[in-house]
């Protein structure tokens, strides 16, 4: 697959099948992910994959709880918005994308796949999300779509440490959980404000220089 592909049509897929992914893709996945830049080359993280079916039965209670959770104090404002004026085009938008969550929410045990990506004491990020990135990317490139979320990592974090057996009090922090699957739906650029009107040169609120009216990459 070419790179742009991969990077314009990477976007999150949470409907997916029930077909297993073979361990020879995951393979792939995990080791496009441990080649990302890491800070100091110090590789301070661990990859959890997780496909047994007692285990994710037990994660998914919390992950629907996480979801509600979401809709009741983080996007309170938005849900309550799109409640009065659902045909607004903000509140369309809102919903598809909150439909499309809460199917992840309700399915939670049905996806084939998560990867619990963990760090060492780093809640940054700098240094784990390249390679949370790189493994998304490289499931895109063999048909399997991907969806990041930090719901456990942010509501159920205890809990999901003792569900997957890790160890506490080692410093080791969870940065998300991230659903793979082959996707119901079909491949698409995803829909954004232009690069000009999210982005400055030199100076906050300055213009960029440049405008970006349509994707830079078309099929």
């Amino acid at each position: 697959m070419e790179l742009s592909e991969a990077l314009y049509t990477t976007r999150a897929m949470r409907r997916v099948t029930h077909d297993p992914i073979p361990y020879e893709v995951q393979a792939k996945i995990l080791d496009a992910a441990i080649r990302a830049p890491s800070g100091g080359n110090q590789q301070k993280w661990r990859f959890l994959l997780l496909d047994d079916p007692v285990k994710k039965a037990a994660l998914a209670p919390l992950y629907q709880l996480a979801v509600n959770r979401l809709w009741e104090t983080i996007y309170k404002p938005q849900v309550d918005a799109a409640a009065a004026d659902p045909e607004a085009p903000e509140s369309k938008q809102f919903l598809r994308v909150q439909h499309s969550a809460q199917w992840l929410g309700d399915h939670f045990a049905e996806v084939p796949l998560f990867l619990f990506p963990f760090t060492l004491r780093d809640p940054s990020g700098s240094s784990i999300f390249p390679a949370v990135w790189n493994a998304m990317l490289a499931a895109r490139g063999e048909g399997v779509g991907s969806c990041l979320t930090a719901l456990l990592a942010h509501f159920y974090p205890a809990e999901t440490f003792e569900i997957l057996g890790v160890p506490d009090g080692e410093g080791w922090i969870l940065a998300a959980t991230v659903s793979f699957g082959y996707p119901a739906g079909t491949w698409g650029v995803a829909p954004r404000q232009p690069v000009d009107q999210v982005s400055f040169r030199n100076s906050w609120g300055s213009d960029v220089g440049f405008t970006v009216p349509e994707p830079l990459w078309v099929r």
